[in-house]
């Protein structure tokens, strides 16, 4: 199943996502009590964990309400499904503890960069994080160029991956046991930031440019919904595509990962606890505008899909006072 979270008539709602509607999970409830005379009880929350696998208190009954909306016995009255247009889609988990994402996790993409890429048993996953709360992005929200350094905003779309129960030490083959879905992250870099420009040159300037460039303000759009493991039984499998004002930029897939997600959760959870909602994002693939000296304008549209999930579509705008 495909789940988001998304505001209407000023209302936060949960429901079921498909790409041109949403249906309020209320909804599907309200049929399923009408034609079987059963209640189902649903949490009133901020993040769609609650929702999904393996550990959510509300799993199992978004997982029946699942069953029934595809099934011909759910009858739903023409007002419960919503025109994706008319609503205001949300992230899909809006403050997760965590906020991991890979540098080099495609091969193509380190040697677009000039780079060569190292076999997976030479190295190891090159992790970072951004600050969720100031960076995360709802669907259809701004990426915003900022006033500080405008003029090499660049795209990475990328997977990304949601935890839904505790983990610690986990091996590559028990990984995905502990997946509660996925979702498509837009990782959005300055690709030259250079804070004081007239500084005295130090030893890891150059990292810390490269650390400071992934931080500012709306650089990780996310969404549009979450797909849960039994739409994506195998992460590896997915295609990949970003396009700028309808130009194709990135096509590849997940298979290329030079780290597949059980390696990158069982790497992660070795020195560092997972908890349910903490987010990886997997790292991007070849095409991304530093490659070209393409970067992106205010005015720009951009549209990063992963087939099984969804399009996350994402306008740029200049900051502004």
């Amino acid at each position: 199943m495909r789940l988001c979270r998304f505001r209407y008539q000023g209302r936060a709602w949960v429901g079921f996502y498909d790409d041109d509607r949403v249906v309020p999970l209320s909804s599907v409830a309200r049929a399923l009590t009408m034609a079987t005379k059963e209640n189902s009880v649903l949490p009133i929350s901020e993040s769609l964990i609650d929702f999904l696998p393996p550990q959510g208190e509300a799993y199992e009954t978004t997982r029946k309400l699942a069953e029934f909306f595809a099934s011909p016995e759910c009858e739903l009255p023409d007002d419960a499904t919503l025109p994706v247009g008319d609503v205001e889609l949300l992230l899909p988990i809006p403050r997760p503890r965590k906020l991991f994402l890979l540098a080099g996790n495609y091969a193509k993409h380190i040697e677009e960069g000039g780079g060569i890429a190292a076999e997976r048993a030479e190295t190891f996953p090159y992790v970072f994080m951004k600050p969720p709360t100031t960076t995360l992005t709802d669907p259809g929200k701004p990426v915003t160029i900022p006033r500080i350094s405008p003029d090499h905003i660049d795209w990475e779309l990328e997977l990304a991956v949601i935890i839904g129960k505790k983990a610690k030490g986990v091996s590559e083959a028990e990984a995905l046991d502990y997946v509660a879905g996925y979702t498509v992250i837009n990782d959005i870099s300055n690709r030259i930031f250079r804070p004081n420009p007239g500084r005295k040159p130090r030893e890891k300037d150059s990292f810390f440019d490269w650390l400071h460039g992934k931080w500012h303000d709306s650089f990780c759009p996310c969404g549009p919904c979450v797909a849960t493991p039994d739409e994506i039984p195998d992460p590896q499998t997915l295609d990949l595509k970003l396009t700028v004002n309808g130009q194709v930029h990135q096509d590849a897939s997940t298979a290329q990962q030079i780290f597949p997600v059980a390696a990158v959760i069982e790497f992660i959870s070795s020195f560092v606890t997972l908890e349910p909602g903490d987010i990886i994002s997997t790292g991007t693939a070849q095409g991304v505008g530093h490659a070209s000296g393409t970067y992106l304008q205010p005015g720009d549209e951009v549209e990063a899909s992963i087939s099984s999930i969804g399009i996350l579509k994402t306008p740029v705008v200049a900051e502004t006072d």
